[in-house]
Protein backbone atom coordinates (compact mmCIF):
# COMPACT_ATOMS: atom_id res chain seq x y z
CA UNK A 1 0.00 0.00 0.00
CA UNK A 2 1.35 3.23 -1.22
CA UNK A 3 2.14 5.83 1.59
CA UNK A 4 -0.13 8.79 1.44
CA UNK A 5 1.53 12.03 -0.14
CA UNK A 6 1.96 14.67 2.29
CA UNK A 7 -0.29 17.83 1.77
CA UNK A 8 1.40 20.90 0.32
CA UNK A 9 2.50 23.72 2.61
CA UNK A 10 1.68 26.71 1.79
CA UNK A 11 4.53 28.63 3.87
CA UNK A 12 6.96 26.58 1.74
CA UNK A 13 5.30 27.13 -1.66
CA UNK A 14 5.33 31.31 -0.46
CA UNK A 15 9.01 30.95 0.37
CA UNK A 16 9.72 29.31 -2.81
CA UNK A 17 8.11 31.97 -5.02
CA UNK A 18 9.49 35.00 -3.10
CA UNK A 19 13.79 33.26 -3.26
CA UNK A 20 13.11 32.32 -6.81
CA UNK A 21 11.24 35.57 -7.49
CA UNK A 22 13.97 37.45 -5.35
CA UNK A 23 16.79 35.39 -7.08
CA UNK A 24 15.61 35.50 -10.48
CA UNK A 25 15.24 39.62 -10.24
CA UNK A 26 18.79 39.32 -9.00
CA UNK A 27 20.36 37.60 -11.71
CA UNK A 28 18.53 40.03 -14.16
CA UNK A 29 19.81 42.93 -12.01
CA UNK A 30 23.12 41.37 -11.92
CA UNK A 31 23.34 40.67 -15.64
CA UNK A 32 22.42 44.79 -16.28
CA UNK A 33 25.02 45.48 -13.28
CA UNK A 34 27.13 43.52 -15.32
CA UNK A 35 27.22 45.32 -18.71
CA UNK A 36 26.97 49.01 -17.13
CA UNK A 37 30.14 47.61 -14.93
CA UNK A 38 31.94 46.30 -18.26
CA UNK A 39 31.16 49.39 -19.77
CA UNK A 40 32.25 51.42 -17.22
CA UNK A 41 35.74 49.14 -16.54
CA UNK A 42 36.37 49.51 -20.00
CA UNK A 43 36.25 53.26 -20.09
CA UNK A 44 38.13 53.52 -17.18
CA UNK A 45 40.77 51.47 -18.45
CA UNK A 46 41.00 53.05 -21.80
CA UNK A 47 41.36 56.65 -20.15
CA UNK A 48 44.08 55.00 -18.34
CA UNK A 49 45.41 53.54 -21.27
CA UNK A 50 45.24 57.02 -23.08
CA UNK A 51 46.79 58.54 -19.89
CA UNK A 52 49.50 56.53 -19.97
CA UNK A 53 50.24 56.87 -23.75
CA UNK A 54 50.73 60.39 -23.26
CA UNK A 55 52.96 60.14 -20.28
CA UNK A 56 55.36 58.18 -21.74
CA UNK A 57 54.76 60.25 -25.16
CA UNK A 58 56.10 62.85 -22.92
CA UNK A 59 58.86 60.86 -21.23
CA UNK A 60 60.54 60.01 -24.25
CA UNK A 61 61.22 63.22 -26.08
CA UNK A 62 65.02 63.39 -25.44
CA UNK A 63 64.94 60.16 -27.38
CA UNK A 64 68.06 58.96 -29.86
CA UNK A 65 68.16 56.48 -32.18
CA UNK A 66 70.09 54.07 -30.05
CA UNK A 67 67.32 52.52 -28.14
CA UNK A 68 66.51 52.41 -24.59
CA UNK A 69 67.01 48.97 -22.75
CA UNK A 70 62.77 47.07 -22.68
CA UNK A 71 61.37 47.42 -18.97
CA UNK A 72 61.07 44.82 -16.67
CA UNK A 73 57.31 44.31 -14.82
CA UNK A 74 57.71 45.61 -11.20
CA UNK A 75 54.77 42.94 -9.92
CA UNK A 76 54.74 39.31 -11.23
CA UNK A 77 50.51 39.43 -11.08
CA UNK A 78 48.89 43.22 -11.45
CA UNK A 79 45.70 44.31 -11.56
CA UNK A 80 45.89 46.65 -14.21
CA UNK A 81 48.00 45.45 -16.63
CA UNK A 82 49.22 47.61 -18.73
CA UNK A 83 52.36 46.94 -21.80
CA UNK A 84 53.40 49.50 -23.99
CA UNK A 85 55.66 49.61 -26.77
CA UNK A 86 57.78 52.44 -28.61
CA UNK A 87 58.11 51.90 -32.18
CA UNK A 88 60.06 53.66 -34.76
CA UNK A 89 59.44 52.88 -38.38
CA UNK A 90 57.14 49.76 -37.67
CA UNK A 91 60.37 48.57 -35.60
CA UNK A 92 59.95 47.93 -31.38
CA UNK A 93 63.03 49.77 -29.68
CA UNK A 94 61.37 49.48 -26.54
CA UNK A 95 58.78 47.85 -24.98
CA UNK A 96 57.64 46.35 -21.59
CA UNK A 97 58.55 42.18 -20.71
CA UNK A 98 54.75 41.79 -21.29
CA UNK A 99 54.57 43.01 -24.50
CA UNK A 100 55.19 41.47 -27.87
CA UNK A 101 58.55 42.13 -29.68
CA UNK A 102 56.54 43.26 -32.64
CA UNK A 103 54.65 46.01 -32.74
CA UNK A 104 50.60 45.96 -31.76
CA UNK A 105 49.67 47.69 -34.69
CA UNK A 106 51.71 48.34 -37.92
CA UNK A 107 50.62 50.90 -40.35
CA UNK A 108 47.66 53.46 -37.53
CA UNK A 109 46.83 56.26 -40.06
CA UNK A 110 45.82 58.29 -36.97
CA UNK A 111 47.98 60.48 -35.03
CA UNK A 112 46.09 59.14 -32.38
CA UNK A 113 43.22 56.43 -31.12
CA UNK A 114 42.32 53.16 -29.96
CA UNK A 115 42.78 50.02 -31.95
CA UNK A 116 41.85 46.15 -31.03
CA UNK A 117 44.35 43.80 -32.73
CA UNK A 118 44.87 40.32 -32.36
CA UNK A 119 48.65 39.53 -31.34
CA UNK A 120 49.93 36.18 -31.31
CA UNK A 121 46.51 34.73 -30.72
CA UNK A 122 45.50 37.30 -27.77
CA UNK A 123 43.26 40.53 -28.14
CA UNK A 124 44.51 43.59 -26.95
CA UNK A 125 43.05 46.75 -26.28
CA UNK A 126 45.58 49.45 -27.43
CA UNK A 127 45.96 53.48 -27.99
CA UNK A 128 48.10 54.72 -30.23
CA UNK A 129 50.46 57.99 -30.13
CA UNK A 130 52.32 59.14 -32.14
CA UNK A 131 55.11 62.15 -32.42
CA UNK A 132 55.22 63.27 -35.60
CA UNK A 133 58.53 65.77 -35.04
CA UNK A 134 60.54 62.62 -33.22
CA UNK A 135 58.83 60.02 -35.86
CA UNK A 136 57.76 56.98 -33.24
CA UNK A 137 55.05 56.01 -31.81
CA UNK A 138 53.42 55.11 -28.38
CA UNK A 139 51.34 51.88 -28.44
CA UNK A 140 49.90 50.79 -24.69
CA UNK A 141 47.92 48.02 -24.73
CA UNK A 142 46.12 45.66 -22.02
CA UNK A 143 44.92 42.36 -22.68
CA UNK A 144 41.20 41.75 -23.12
CA UNK A 145 41.02 38.47 -21.03
CA UNK A 146 42.74 40.53 -17.62
CA UNK A 147 39.74 42.94 -17.72
CA UNK A 148 37.64 39.66 -17.89
CA UNK A 149 39.65 38.62 -15.20
CA UNK A 150 39.16 41.55 -12.65
CA UNK A 151 35.61 40.62 -13.47
CA UNK A 152 35.38 37.12 -12.43
CA UNK A 153 37.64 37.97 -9.40
CA UNK A 154 35.09 40.77 -8.49
CA UNK A 155 32.14 37.76 -9.14
CA UNK A 156 34.55 35.07 -6.53
CA UNK A 157 34.81 37.90 -4.28
CA UNK A 158 30.93 38.25 -4.59
CA UNK A 159 29.34 35.08 -4.93
CA UNK A 160 29.54 33.92 -0.73
CA UNK A 161 28.23 36.85 0.96
CA UNK A 162 25.37 36.60 -2.44
CA UNK A 163 24.69 33.27 -1.60
CA UNK A 164 24.58 34.35 2.43
CA UNK A 165 22.36 36.79 1.99
CA UNK A 166 19.78 34.97 -0.08
CA UNK A 167 19.87 31.92 2.63
CA UNK A 168 19.23 34.61 5.21
CA UNK A 169 16.96 36.00 2.80
CA UNK A 170 14.66 32.90 2.80
CA UNK A 171 14.91 32.45 6.83
CA UNK A 172 13.82 35.45 7.13
CA UNK A 173 10.51 35.34 4.38
CA UNK A 174 10.09 31.68 6.96
CA UNK A 175 9.83 33.19 9.85
CA UNK A 176 7.88 36.37 8.67
CA UNK A 177 5.31 34.02 6.56
CA UNK A 178 5.76 32.09 9.61
CA UNK A 179 4.08 35.14 11.88
CA UNK A 180 1.74 36.10 8.94
CA UNK A 181 -0.09 32.80 8.75
CA UNK A 182 -0.29 32.79 13.07
CA UNK A 183 -4.21 33.51 12.19
CA UNK A 184 -4.23 30.42 10.31
CA UNK A 185 -3.27 28.52 12.89
CA UNK A 186 -5.36 30.05 16.00
CA UNK A 187 -8.40 29.55 13.63
CA UNK A 188 -7.36 26.10 12.88
CA UNK A 189 -7.11 24.94 16.35
CA UNK A 190 -10.71 26.69 17.18
CA UNK A 191 -11.88 24.70 14.30
CA UNK A 192 -10.34 21.68 15.89
CA UNK A 193 -11.52 22.27 19.75
CA UNK A 194 -15.15 22.00 18.46
CA UNK A 195 -16.96 18.86 19.36
CA UNK A 196 -20.67 17.79 18.68
CA UNK A 197 -21.82 19.73 21.79
CA UNK A 198 -19.86 22.76 20.79
CA UNK A 199 -20.86 24.32 17.36
CA UNK A 200 -20.75 27.58 18.25
CA UNK A 201 -19.71 29.72 15.43
CA UNK A 202 -16.27 30.85 15.14
CA UNK A 203 -15.26 34.65 16.40
CA UNK A 204 -15.09 36.79 12.98
CA UNK A 205 -13.38 39.18 15.32
CA UNK A 206 -9.65 39.41 14.83
CA UNK A 207 -9.53 37.36 11.76
CA UNK A 208 -7.66 38.64 8.68
CA UNK A 209 -10.35 40.19 5.44
CA UNK A 210 -8.82 36.94 3.58
CA UNK A 211 -10.14 34.61 5.96
CA UNK A 212 -13.55 36.01 7.23
CA UNK A 213 -14.96 34.64 3.69
CA UNK A 214 -13.54 30.95 4.88
CA UNK A 215 -15.12 31.45 8.28
CA UNK A 216 -18.29 33.05 7.38
CA UNK A 217 -18.87 29.56 5.13
CA UNK A 218 -17.91 27.87 8.07
CA UNK A 219 -20.15 29.39 10.90
CA UNK A 220 -22.58 28.61 8.31
CA UNK A 221 -21.89 25.14 8.26
CA UNK A 222 -21.98 24.83 12.28
CA UNK A 223 -25.09 26.38 12.22
CA UNK A 224 -26.84 24.03 9.42
CA UNK A 225 -25.09 20.75 11.57
CA UNK A 226 -26.11 22.37 14.87
CA UNK A 227 -30.13 22.86 13.63
CA UNK A 228 -29.74 19.31 12.34
CA UNK A 229 -28.25 17.18 15.80
CA UNK A 230 -30.64 19.68 17.51
CA UNK A 231 -33.35 18.16 15.21
CA UNK A 232 -32.68 14.65 15.49
CA UNK A 233 -31.89 14.44 18.80
CA UNK A 234 -35.63 16.18 19.57
CA UNK A 235 -37.20 13.48 17.57
CA UNK A 236 -34.88 10.81 19.13
CA UNK A 237 -35.89 11.92 22.52
CA UNK A 238 -39.46 12.46 21.76
CA UNK A 239 -39.86 9.56 19.94
CA UNK A 240 -38.39 6.93 22.39
CA UNK A 241 -40.35 8.77 25.00
CA UNK A 242 -43.86 8.53 23.33
CA UNK A 243 -42.57 4.83 22.64
CA UNK A 244 -42.46 4.01 26.30
CA UNK A 245 -45.68 4.17 27.09
CA UNK A 246 -47.97 2.32 24.41
CA UNK A 247 -45.17 -0.59 24.69
CA UNK A 248 -45.69 -0.87 28.64
CA UNK A 249 -49.33 -0.91 27.52
CA UNK A 250 -48.77 -3.54 24.60
CA UNK A 251 -46.89 -5.83 27.54
CA UNK A 252 -49.62 -5.48 29.78
CA UNK A 253 -52.00 -6.50 27.50
CA UNK A 254 -49.88 -9.18 26.11
CA UNK A 255 -49.44 -10.46 29.37
CA UNK A 256 -53.22 -10.50 30.27
CA UNK A 257 -54.24 -12.49 26.76
CA UNK A 258 -51.82 -14.97 27.82
CA UNK A 259 -53.39 -15.76 30.56
CA UNK A 260 -57.21 -15.76 29.16
CA UNK A 261 -55.55 -18.59 26.32
CA UNK A 262 -52.62 -20.36 28.15
CA UNK A 263 -52.27 -22.93 25.28
CA UNK A 264 -50.90 -20.03 23.80
CA UNK A 265 -48.15 -19.66 26.04
CA UNK A 266 -44.98 -19.94 24.06
CA UNK A 267 -46.13 -17.22 21.23
CA UNK A 268 -46.94 -14.73 24.34
CA UNK A 269 -43.98 -15.58 25.94
CA UNK A 270 -41.83 -15.19 22.64
CA UNK A 271 -43.86 -12.09 22.21
CA UNK A 272 -42.99 -10.49 25.38
CA UNK A 273 -39.27 -10.96 25.34
CA UNK A 274 -39.83 -9.18 22.10
CA UNK A 275 -41.52 -6.40 23.80
CA UNK A 276 -38.82 -6.33 26.50
CA UNK A 277 -35.99 -6.23 23.86
CA UNK A 278 -37.83 -3.15 22.30
CA UNK A 279 -38.24 -1.44 25.84
CA UNK A 280 -34.68 -1.60 26.81
CA UNK A 281 -33.95 -0.02 22.69
CA UNK A 282 -36.30 2.47 23.75
CA UNK A 283 -34.63 3.13 26.68
CA UNK A 284 -31.30 2.86 25.06
CA UNK A 285 -32.52 5.41 22.51
CA UNK A 286 -33.93 7.92 25.37
CA UNK A 287 -30.37 7.82 27.64
CA UNK A 288 -28.49 8.65 24.14
CA UNK A 289 -30.52 11.52 23.51
CA UNK A 290 -30.07 12.96 26.93
CA UNK A 291 -26.38 12.31 26.89
CA UNK A 292 -25.44 13.20 23.83
CA UNK A 293 -25.86 17.76 23.66
CA UNK A 294 -24.66 17.21 27.34
CA UNK A 295 -20.63 18.79 27.69
CA UNK A 296 -18.11 17.77 30.21
CA UNK A 297 -18.54 20.82 32.26
CA UNK A 298 -22.02 20.64 32.65
CA UNK A 299 -21.63 17.21 34.72
CA UNK A 300 -22.31 17.87 38.57
CA UNK A 301 -19.61 15.75 40.24
CA UNK A 302 -19.98 14.30 43.67
CA UNK A 303 -18.12 11.91 46.01
CA UNK A 304 -20.09 8.37 45.53
CA UNK A 305 -19.38 5.74 47.83
CA UNK A 306 -18.58 2.95 45.50
CA UNK A 307 -19.14 0.09 47.68
CA UNK A 308 -22.92 0.54 48.32
CA UNK A 309 -23.47 1.78 44.45
CA UNK A 310 -21.48 -1.44 43.29
CA UNK A 311 -23.40 -3.80 45.90
CA UNK A 312 -27.09 -2.42 44.72
CA UNK A 313 -25.68 -3.12 40.94
CA UNK A 314 -25.23 -6.31 41.88
CA UNK A 315 -27.93 -7.02 43.54
CA UNK A 316 -30.13 -5.73 40.44
CA UNK A 317 -28.62 -8.16 38.61
CA UNK A 318 -27.88 -11.51 41.37
CA UNK A 319 -31.24 -13.17 40.66
CA UNK A 320 -30.45 -13.21 36.43
CA UNK A 321 -26.74 -14.78 37.47
CA UNK A 322 -28.65 -16.86 39.70
CA UNK A 323 -31.11 -18.89 37.40
CA UNK A 324 -27.76 -19.05 34.93
CA UNK A 325 -25.83 -20.18 37.17
CA UNK A 326 -22.90 -17.68 37.12
CA UNK A 327 -20.76 -16.80 40.01
CA UNK A 328 -20.94 -12.90 40.27
CA UNK A 329 -18.47 -11.46 42.20
CA UNK A 330 -17.50 -7.71 43.52
CA UNK A 331 -13.64 -6.87 44.74
CA UNK A 332 -13.95 -3.05 46.09
CA UNK A 333 -10.83 -1.94 47.05
CA UNK A 334 -12.07 2.56 46.99
CA UNK A 335 -13.92 4.06 49.02
CA UNK A 336 -15.19 7.06 47.50
CA UNK A 337 -15.08 8.06 43.31
CA UNK A 338 -15.86 11.69 41.56
CA UNK A 339 -18.42 11.16 39.60
CA UNK A 340 -21.82 11.76 38.75
CA UNK A 341 -24.23 9.08 40.49
CA UNK A 342 -26.49 8.12 38.19
CA UNK A 343 -24.42 7.76 35.38
CA UNK A 344 -21.96 5.80 37.45
CA UNK A 345 -24.88 3.52 37.98
CA UNK A 346 -25.67 3.61 34.41
CA UNK A 347 -22.80 2.72 33.15
CA UNK A 348 -21.86 0.11 35.38
CA UNK A 349 -25.40 -1.62 35.01
CA UNK A 350 -24.81 -1.30 31.43
CA UNK A 351 -21.37 -3.35 31.30
CA UNK A 352 -22.72 -6.18 33.92
CA UNK A 353 -25.32 -6.67 31.52
CA UNK A 354 -23.50 -7.29 28.73
CA UNK A 355 -20.95 -9.34 30.35
CA UNK A 356 -24.18 -11.41 31.54
CA UNK A 357 -26.09 -11.68 28.43
CA UNK A 358 -23.43 -12.92 26.15
CA UNK A 359 -21.82 -15.64 28.91
CA UNK A 360 -22.85 -19.24 29.03
CA UNK A 361 -24.17 -20.76 32.14
CA UNK A 362 -21.68 -21.95 34.64
CA UNK A 363 -19.46 -18.98 33.98
CA UNK A 364 -17.86 -15.95 36.10
CA UNK A 365 -18.30 -12.73 36.24
CA UNK A 366 -15.98 -10.31 38.51
CA UNK A 367 -16.17 -6.47 39.34
CA UNK A 368 -13.07 -5.10 40.41
CA UNK A 369 -12.53 -1.30 41.45
CA UNK A 370 -9.21 -0.38 42.86
CA UNK A 371 -5.96 1.37 42.45
CA UNK A 372 -3.95 0.46 38.92
CA UNK A 373 -0.40 2.45 38.59
CA UNK A 374 -1.40 4.89 41.02
CA UNK A 375 -5.00 5.33 39.27
CA UNK A 376 -8.53 4.52 39.98
CA UNK A 377 -9.46 1.68 38.07
CA UNK A 378 -13.23 0.05 37.90
CA UNK A 379 -13.12 -3.09 35.85
CA UNK A 380 -16.07 -5.86 34.48
CA UNK A 381 -13.95 -9.24 33.66
CA UNK A 382 -15.49 -12.25 32.52
CA UNK A 383 -14.64 -16.00 31.37
CA UNK A 384 -16.99 -16.35 28.61
CA UNK A 385 -16.46 -16.59 25.00
CA UNK A 386 -14.75 -13.24 24.56
CA UNK A 387 -14.41 -11.10 20.90
CA UNK A 388 -11.57 -11.30 18.85
CA UNK A 389 -9.30 -8.65 18.43
CA UNK A 390 -10.74 -6.61 15.10
CA UNK A 391 -14.13 -6.57 16.67
CA UNK A 392 -13.11 -5.08 19.93
CA UNK A 393 -12.20 -1.90 18.53
CA UNK A 394 -16.01 -1.26 16.82
CA UNK A 395 -17.83 -2.21 20.61
CA UNK A 396 -18.20 0.89 21.18
CA UNK A 397 -20.52 1.73 17.47
CA UNK A 398 -24.02 2.09 17.79
CA UNK A 399 -25.83 -0.88 17.04
CA UNK A 400 -22.66 -2.71 16.35
CA UNK A 401 -23.25 -6.55 17.76
CA UNK A 402 -20.66 -9.06 17.28
CA UNK A 403 -22.30 -11.78 14.84
CA UNK A 404 -22.62 -15.28 16.11
CA UNK A 405 -23.13 -14.64 19.58
CA UNK A 406 -26.75 -16.17 19.15
CA UNK A 407 -27.70 -13.05 22.10
CA UNK A 408 -30.70 -10.38 21.42
CA UNK A 409 -29.37 -7.00 22.41
CA UNK A 410 -29.63 -3.60 21.03
CA UNK A 411 -25.70 -2.71 20.25
CA UNK A 412 -26.30 0.27 22.27
CA UNK A 413 -25.12 -0.44 25.63
CA UNK A 414 -21.35 0.23 25.18
CA UNK A 415 -22.12 3.31 23.13
CA UNK A 416 -23.70 4.56 26.75
CA UNK A 417 -20.70 3.36 28.65
CA UNK A 418 -18.05 5.49 25.95
CA UNK A 419 -20.64 8.36 26.20
CA UNK A 420 -20.51 8.48 30.07
CA UNK A 421 -16.84 7.58 30.06
CA UNK A 422 -16.09 10.56 27.74
CA UNK A 423 -17.95 13.08 29.82
CA UNK A 424 -15.88 12.38 32.72
CA UNK A 425 -12.92 12.22 30.86
CA UNK A 426 -12.48 8.14 31.83
CA UNK A 427 -9.94 6.31 29.89
CA UNK A 428 -12.02 3.54 28.38
CA UNK A 429 -10.37 0.15 27.03
CA UNK A 430 -10.71 -3.60 26.05
CA UNK A 431 -8.66 -6.70 26.44
CA UNK A 432 -8.96 -10.22 27.69
CA UNK A 433 -11.01 -10.89 30.61
CA UNK A 434 -10.35 -13.90 33.13
CA UNK A 435 -8.25 -16.94 33.16
CA UNK A 436 -7.39 -15.56 29.54
CA UNK A 437 -10.21 -15.84 28.09
CA UNK A 438 -13.60 -13.59 27.83
CA UNK A 439 -13.64 -10.05 27.58
CA UNK A 440 -12.64 -7.17 30.01
CA UNK A 441 -13.58 -4.05 30.12
CA UNK A 442 -11.64 -1.30 32.25
CA UNK A 443 -12.60 2.68 33.06
CA UNK A 444 -9.43 4.22 34.15
CA UNK A 445 -10.60 7.82 36.18
CA UNK A 446 -9.15 10.88 35.72
CA UNK A 447 -7.25 11.83 38.92
CA UNK A 448 -9.18 14.48 41.14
Amino acid sequence: MKAEASPPSLRRRLVFAIVSASVALWLASLAIVTVIAWQETNDVFDDALEEAGYMILSATTDWHARGLPARPSTREVRKVDMQYQIVADGRVIQRTEGAPKRAFVSGFDEDEGFADPQVDGRRWRVFVVRDEASRFEVQVGQRQDKRFDILEELAESLWLPVAGILLLLALVCWLLIGRVLQPLRRTANAIAAKTPSDLAPVALGGQPRELQPIVGALNGVLERLDAALQAERRFTADAAHELRTPLAGLHMHVQLLGRQHPDMAAPFGKLRQDIARLTALVDSLLTLARLDPLAREQLVRQQVMLAPLLEGVLALHAQEAERRGIALTLHCELDTVQAEPRMLEIMLRNLVENALRYCPEGSRVEIFAGLHAGQARIAVRDNGPGVDEASRARLTERFFRVLGQGQGGSGLGLSIVRRIAELHGMTLAFGVGLEGRGLGVTLDLPAP
